[in-house]
């Protein structure tokens, strides 16, 4: 009987200092689960040494398989990309930084022979992350969770093992706000969690800070657009309190004039006015977040433009 392939899509950018320890240890972990396997390092358009750094490990290992991107794209569309490419019975997806350990692999696979489609990690401690970080991450997840039309896993991430079939089902969605960590849950079939503790990063810095960088923000706001509802409903919500409480308002004011005691504070009614107005423009800022989706699956652009890719088939 043949081992099974499993294919392992890597989403990177300048990711130099980690490459020779990751390549090394998945390796050796993928040899130990007893599978065939292939590398597939998705190039997110790195400015370092990290594609030259590829191509002469590839040289000496041709199991190890380079996609480049012709301009930056993001993680999502990168790992998306590497799954077009993958052959694998299996793809696993996961960071480069290795604060997820590949030696967890073996055990990823083993749940997927057990008749698993989708083996997905849980965070049970995550290393080497500030507590302001983890608490606010925390908050995101559970607040994600709690107004999602699914239910989406607490501190599950984007380490995962997908059956062929899973990601064929995935390949053929045509949204182009990709938040994977829900599509995957909203796809269905069998799922079982392995839990994990993250790692802190083996080298660098990492790319999402919490202060500085967008991509949190982004994520969330993927995450809240693509499985919930709630925003427009809170502000719908939020809109009637305050209408109902100004018609209370102007209702009491009506009453006291009536008793011979008119309001004295233009200073309140403007501060009132003020806080209607902020709640009306929040209310629409999280309608564009919406119509802003809608503007760009109308648009149709591909989610993204390989440049070029090595060691695959024609």
């Amino acid at each position: 009987m043949s081992l099974s392939l499993v294919s392992v899509v890597l989403s990177f950018r300048n990711e130099a200092e980690v490459i020779p320890e990751l390549i090394e240890r998945l390796t050796k972990s993928l040899g130990d689960a007893g599978v065939e396997h292939e590398l597939i390092f998705v190039n997110d358009a790195s400015t370092d040494g990290s594609l030259a750094l590829l191509q002469r490990h590839r040289a000496g290992d041709p199991r190890i398989k380079i996609v480049n991107m012709s301009r930056r794209f993001g993680v999502a569309p990168c790992v998306v990309a590497g799954m077009r490419y993958a052959k694998g019975d299996a793809v696993v997806y996961m960071d480069t930084d290795l604060q997820d350990p590949p030696e967890l692999i073996p055990t990823l696979v083993a749940r997927w022979r057990e008749g698993a489609d989708v083996v997905y990690t849980v965070r049970t401690d995550r290393q080497g992350e500030s507590r302001l970080k983890m608490a606010v991450t925390r908050g995101a997840y559970r607040l994600i969770q709690k107004s999602s039309s699914i239910d989406l896993p607490v501190e599950a991430g984007d380490f995962k093992l997908l059956s062929r079939r899973v990601v064929n089902e995935l390949l053929a969605l045509g949204e182009q706000d990709l938040y994977l960590r829900g599509l995957v849950t909203w796809l269905g079939y069998r799922q079982v969690a392995v839990p994990y503790q993250r790692q802190p990063r083996a080298a660098g810095v990492t790319h999402f800070p919490l202060l500085g960088s967008l991509g949190p923000i982004t994520t969330f706001a993927a995450a809240m657009t693509s499985f919930s509802h709630a925003p427009l409903v809170a502000f719908l919500l939020l809109g009637a309190a305050f209408g109902a409480l100004s018609l209370v308002a102007l209702l009491g004011m009506g009453v006291a004039a009536l008793f011979g005691a008119p309001p004295s504070s233009a200073a309140a009614a403007v501060a009132f006015a003020l806080l209607l107005w902020s709640t009306l423009m929040a209310g629409i800022g999280v309608v564009g977040l919406y119509l802003a989706r809608i503007h760009r699956e109308a648009l149709g652009r591909p989610r993204y433009v390989v440049e070029s890719a090595i060691g695959f088939d024609d």
